[in-house]
């Protein structure tokens, strides 16, 4: 295992701006009379692809050797970083080898034919999933990009918290959804070193709190079974992941399916922006009172946008 700094993460940042787009940070007067706080929303909804997935596909895609990107790349995944990574190949001229449980919704699957990847459906499990990437990738000779377990990624979701950064320096805390852990682990490491005084907060799901649980007992906890509409945060954290969390994140805080749901309408209404349920995690922490920022100044990561649109209208 490798090591992410924030050395790693600039070097990361000066690598993918050529190719990502330097989204807004916005604020609502709305809201922050709501959590008594001033809020600053870094809004990856508005990236490409949809989602922060593409700053750390994109960091490990241009990581690549010549004669490593000859061969593809490949991974796992249901969500955002299929999307993402597929991209990411065809802007480098590779192919990407993507590998899907059937549960996948068909809008995300367009997504990825959409962008050149070449799926291939296995069946809903974690266990199907990686047999059928190892095969695909035994078979390609194709590169592994895991979805969170890379430092390469890693260091390339930190950029977006740099960015917030550069723009809101005095930040008191910063908030952002965990799921497998590559966001708030790239988060943390950038605000400790930046700013080392800021809290740091993971936002989870009640009915999928795994992460909770790991960070409360210092072991890694399973993932739950599939119930919360948080679908982009149903994985477990990874050695990896949950050894950066543990050394620089202050706390998790869980939020129901209710409150997520609240916050994701909230932002419709007042900010006129659409985010994906899962985004709704650390806005919904921050208004249930979870964390106490009265008068604080609090970052929240947006982290995606990608909603099934016939779901609203």
């Amino acid at each position: 295992m490798g090591s992410v700094d924030l050395a790693a993460i600039k070097a990361a940042h000066t690598r993918i701006k050529p190719f990502i787009h330097r989204t807004p940070v916005m604020t609502s007067l709305t809201i922050d009379a709501m959590t008594g706080a001033q809020v600053f929303f870094k809004c990856e909804n508005l990236q490409k692809a949809g989602a922060f997935k593409y700053r750390g596909a994109t960091n490990a895609v241009q990581s690549l050797s010549e004669t490593e990107a000859k061969r593809g790349v490949v991974t796992h995944s249901s969500g955002n970083h299929a999307g993402a990574l597929s991209l990411a190949a065809r802007v480098r001229g590779i192919p990407a080898y993507i590998v899907m449980p059937s549960s996948t919704p068909q809008i995300k699957q367009d997504a990825v034919r959409g962008y050149g990847g070449q799926i291939t459906i296995c069946e809903p499990t974690l266990a199907a999933r990686e047999s059928t990437a190892a095969a695909v990738q035994s078979r390609t000779g194709a590169v592994m990009i895991h979805p969170f377990d890379n430092d390469a990624v890693i260091a390339g979701q930190g950029t977006a918290a740099v960015e917030l950064l550069e723009e809101v320096p005095e930040l008191d805390a910063i908030l952002a959804p965990v799921g497998g852990g590559g966001l708030l682990s790239g988060t943390a490491i950038a605000a400790r070193a930046l700013r080392p005084g800021m809290k740091v907060v993971g936002c989870e799901p009640q009915l999928a709190d795994d992460a909770a649980e790991s960070f409360r007992t210092g072991k890694i906890a399973p993932a739950r079974p599939p119930r919360s509409v948080g679908d982009g945060l149903l994985t477990s954290l990874c050695e990896r992941t949950f050894g950066y969390i543990r050394a620089n994140v202050n706390q998790i805080a869980l939020a129901s399916d209710e409150e997520m749901l609240a916050a994701m309408r909230l932002v419709l209404q007042r900010m006129k922006i659409l985010i994906e349920p899962s985004c709704g995690v650390a806005l919904a922490v921050l208004l249930n009172g979870a964390t106490a920022f009265q008068g604080k100044k609090v970052g929240v990561i947006i982290s995606g946008g990608n909603v099934e649109i016939s779901r609203l209208v």
